[in-house]
């Protein structure tokens, strides 16, 4: 019985997904600077989790200054990362997702047509394009969250970090703000339709200032750095 509630749960999430795309899509026209397209965004996230009885609890926002962009950078454990940091974090976030995702229909042609970025992994020079896409954006007025690890966990540990964020993050100048989420696994595992309520608790530490470093060097160590706070905080499910 509760695998069922659990698929119902995760069906109200997709018919959810589907309206608020179809209406991204029809506001097409509307998304310059892609604000509305990150409020619609905002829309999706609460209802979505209000479907799933799950909620969000966020901690260090007043580590932030409201008037300055940064490069979020956290670990991946559920597909309702996304949905819980889109309602968290009071900041233009553009999310750097896997461009595979855009051949699902209706929600992949909103994510493919919006102000999110697509990254091409199956080649280095289409993940650099995405990369100069991203760091675009930044200078266009927005945040940038990327995923470290590049892919959900399976097993609900901390994964080894990639250097795509830290080379953007080194790239773009601006600082890199650590992002801790934490109870996600539990409420969808990966390839998963179960989903169970609880709680997402999100924890940002400072930014980390770039300062004028540069070089591979300069990106490994910057990852460590990133690694090791998240790592701090990060719970194993």
């Amino acid at each position: 019985m509760k695998k069922l509630v659990g698929a119902l749960r995760f069906f109200g999430f997709v018919i959810v997904s589907i309206i608020f795309a179809l209406m991204e899509i029809f506001t097409l026209p509307l998304h310059r600077g892609g604000r509305l397209f990150h409020y619609l965004a905002r829309g999706w996230a609460r209802v979505a989790l209000f479907t799933c009885g799950i909620n969000v609890k966020v901690r260090g926002l007043e580590k932030l200054d409201p008037s300055r962009h940064y490069i979020y950078v956290s670990n991946h454990a559920s597909m309702f990362d996304i949905p819980a940091l889109i309602a968290g974090i009071p900041d233009q976030i553009r999310i750097v997702y896997k461009k595979e995702l855009e051949v699902i229909p209706i929600f992949g042609w909103g994510l493919k047509w919006g102000s999110y970025i697509g990254i091409d992994r199956s080649g280095k020079l289409g993940a650099v394009k995405s990369l100069e896409r991203a760091a675009r954006k930044i200078r266009e007025g927005a945040s940038v969250l990327l995923y470290a690890e590049g892919t959900r966990t399976l097993d609900g540990k901390l994964q080894p970090f990639k250097r795509g964020a830290f080379n953007l993050a080194l790239k773009a100048g601006v600082p890199v703000v650590p992002l801790t989420i934490n109870g996600t696994f539990n409420i969808l595992h990966k390839h998963s339709i179960n989903v169970q309520p609880g709680t997402a608790e999100l924890i940002l530490e400072s930014p980390i200032e770039i300062n004028g470093r540069g070089g591979k060097d300069a990106e490994l160590k910057l990852a460590e750095q990133v690694h090791s706070v998240i790592q701090k905080h990060y719970i194993d499910q």
